[in-house]
C-alpha cells in the first residue's frame, strides 16, 4: 500500500477518498468491528457542506439530514442567521453520525480504498523508505506513509511520542436518547425554564415520545464506565428538579471538556488528523467539521508526495495551516464553555455578550468561525482573496464545484489568454469571461482555497511552481 490510515471515522474515510482520487493505494484500518450502536445527531457546518459539494457527495448526504438556519451556534446565544454570507450553503445540516460514516466510507470504497474492520493498529516502525504496521493479530503491512485518524485516544499519537498538551476533562456532561410518557409541551416548557440560569440542560424531541437529553454530570467519572438510566435521573432531578419520567434509552453516553492539541502532526512517514490532532468540548459542533476539513488539506499533499510530483515543502504545509485553524477552534470553544457556565459573573457575561451579537458584524464574524469560512491560510501576501476558500461561484459550464469533483487545482481565467502550460495533468483550465468573482484569474487548490489571483503569466507560473511542482 501507498498509504495506511488508522480509523474509518469520518476523518479517515474522507482522507481514504481524497487520496484515491489521485490513484494512490489506500488501506483503512479500524478497530471497531460494527458501526456504532447509537445516532447521536452532528452538523455539518457551511465548509464541510461545501467541501461535500465540492465532490459531488452532496445530494446524497442532503437527503440524509435536515437543514437548519445557520444561526445560535456560538454559546447557543440566541441569534438570527447573518443575512448574505459567503455561501452558496448557508445552512446547517443536521445529520446521524453514523450515516454520514457510512456515506463517506461507501465514498471512498466506490472509489477503490479498501477498509478493513475489526484490525486496531499496535504499533508501527518507521524508517526511510516507508512505515511497517504491526495488528493486534500480529500482521504486518507495509506502507509508505502512516495517518493517524484513531480519535481522542489514538494509538499512532501515543506510539509517536507526540506531545498533546492541554487541559484534562473538568466537567462531564451525560447525553442521550430516551423515552417519557408526559406531554411534549410540559416537558419542553420546564426544560426551556431551566435553560434560563443552567444553559448546559437541553431537551428536545427526538421522535415520538422519544427526546433528545443532554444534562451536566456530578462530577468526572472513569471514562470506561458507561451511564446508566439511574444516572441520567438522577442528574435530571438534581438540576431541573424531576426526571421529566424518563426512561427505555435508545443510548446513552458522556463526554468531557477536555481541551488538547498536538504539538506536531507530522513526524516523518507519519501524520495525524482529526481527534488524534485535536480534541476540545463540542460546544459549536465543530469536531467532526474540523476532522473533516483536515482530511481534504491533507489528501492532495500527500497524493502529490506519493505520486512523486510534490514541491519539496507542500507536506509541511499541512501543519503549517491547519494546526493554527485548530488552536483557533479550541480556543473558541474555551470561551463557550465559560459563557454557558453557572453563577452570577457568568450569566452577566453572557447577557452582554448577547447584547454584542445583535451587532450584524458581530454576528457575521462568529458564525464564521464556527462554520469554517473565515479561514485564511497564510500564503506570504497577496490580495485578501489569497489563502481563503472560494464560494460556489456561476460559471458558463454551470457551478465552479462541480469542476473541482476530481480532486485536481483549477485555473479559473476571467481574461482568456493565461495557461496551465507544463502543469496541465495537475491542473484543469476554465477560461470564462462570465465568471462571477471579482479579478482576472485565479488559481484554486484542489481543497478550494484560492494559491494566486492577477492577470500575469509569469506570476502565474511561479504560483503553479509553488503549489503543484516542476511542469512537465
Amino acid at each position: 500500500m501507498d498509504v495506511i490510515i488508522a480509523g474509518c471515522g469520518p476523518t479517515g474515510a474522507m482522507l481514504a477518498a481524497e487520496l484515491r482520487l489521485h490513484g494512490v493505494r489506500v488501506l483503512v484500518l479500524d478497530q471497531e468491528t460494527e458501526p456504532a450502536s447509537f445516532a447521536r445527531i452532528v452538523g455539518l457546518h457551511i465548509r464541510s457542506i461545501e467541501l461535500m459539494a465540492m465532490r459531488g457527495l452532496l445530494d446524497r448526504i442532503a437527503a440524509k439530514g435536515r437543514r437548519r438556519p445557520a444561526g445560535g451556534f456560538f454559546a447557543a446565544v440566541p441569534a438570527p442567521p447573518p443575512e448574505g454570507l459567503d455561501s452558496a450553503h448557508a445552512y446547517l445540516l443536521g445529520i446521524p453520525q453514523p450515516v454520514i460514516v457510512q456515506l463517506l466510507e461507501e465514498h471512498a470504497t466506490g472509489l477503490g480504498a479498501e477498509v478493513r474492520h475489526g484490525a486496531p493498529v499496535t504499533g508501527f516502525d518507521q524508517d526511510d523508505d516507508g512505515v511497517t504496521v504491526e495488528l493486534a493479530d500480529g500482521e504486518r503491512l507495509r506502507a509508505r506513509y502512516l495517518v493517524g485518524c484513531d480519535g481522542a485516544r489514538s494509538t499512532v499519537r501515543k506510539l509517536l511520542g507526540v506531545g498533546f498538551p492541554g487541559e484534562p476533562t473538568r466537567n462531564e456532561t451525560l447525553m442521550g436518547e430516551l423515552a417519557s410518557d408526559l406531554p411534549a409541551d410540559e416537558i419542553v416548557a420546564r426544560a426551556n425554564a431551566v435553560r434560563e440560569t443552567e444553559k448546559r440542560l437541553i431537551i428536545g424531541p427526538a421522535g415520538p415520545g422519544l427526546y433528545r437529553v443532554v444534562v451536566p454530570a456530578a462530577g468526572v467519572a472513569d471514562r470506561d464506565r458507561k451511564p446508566t438510566i439511574e444516572d441520567v435521573r438522577e442528574r435530571l432531578r438534581a438540576v431541573a428538579g424531576t426526571d421529566f419520567g424518563m426512561h427505555s434509552p435508545r443510548w446513552m453516553s458522556r463526554f468531557g471538556d477536555a481541551t488538547r492539541l498536538a504539538e506536531r502532526y507530522r513526524v516523518g512517514r507519519v501524520l495525524l488528523a482529526g481527534d488524534a490532532a485535536h480534541i476540545h468540548p463540542p460546544l459549536g459542533g465543530q469536531g467532526l467539521n474540523l476532522g473533516v476539513q483536515d482530511a481534504v488539506n491533507l489528501g492532495w499533499k500527500l497524493a502529490a508526495q506519493v505520486n512523486g510530483w510534490a514541491p519539496e515543502t507542500l507536506l509541511d504545509t499541512y501543519h503549517a495551516e491547519r494546526h493554527p485553524v485548530a488552536a483557533d477552534v479550541l480556543d473558541n470553544t474555551r470561551a463557550q464553555t465559560e459563557l454557558v457556565g453557572d453563577g452570577p459573573g457568568r450569566r452577566a457575561v453572557r447577557r452582554v455578550f448577547a447584547e454584542l451579537m445583535g451587532i450584524e458584524e458581530v454576528n457575521r464574524h462568529l458564525i464564521a468561525k464556527i462554520a469554517g469560512i473565515g479561514v485564511r491560510y497564510d500564503f506570504g501576501g497577496g490580495p485578501d482573496l489569497v489563502g481563503r476558500r472560494l464560494r460556489d461561484v456561476e460559471v458558463k459550464q454551470g457551478r465552479l464545484y462541480d469542476l473541482l469533483r476530481d480532486g485536481r487545482g483549477l485555473l479559473l481565467d476571467r481574461t482568456e489568454r493565461l495557461t496551465t502550460g507544463g502543469w496541465a495533468d495537475r491542473v484543469g483550465l476554465l477560461a470564462d469571461p462570465t465568471a462571477a468573482v471579482d479579478v482576472p484569474a485565479l488559481l484554486l487548490r484542489p481543497d478550494g482555497h484560492v494559491a494566486w489571483a492577477g492577470d500575469d503569466q509569469r506570476d502565474l507560473d511561479e504560483a503553479l511552481s509553488r503549489w503543484f511542482g516542476g511542469p512537465v
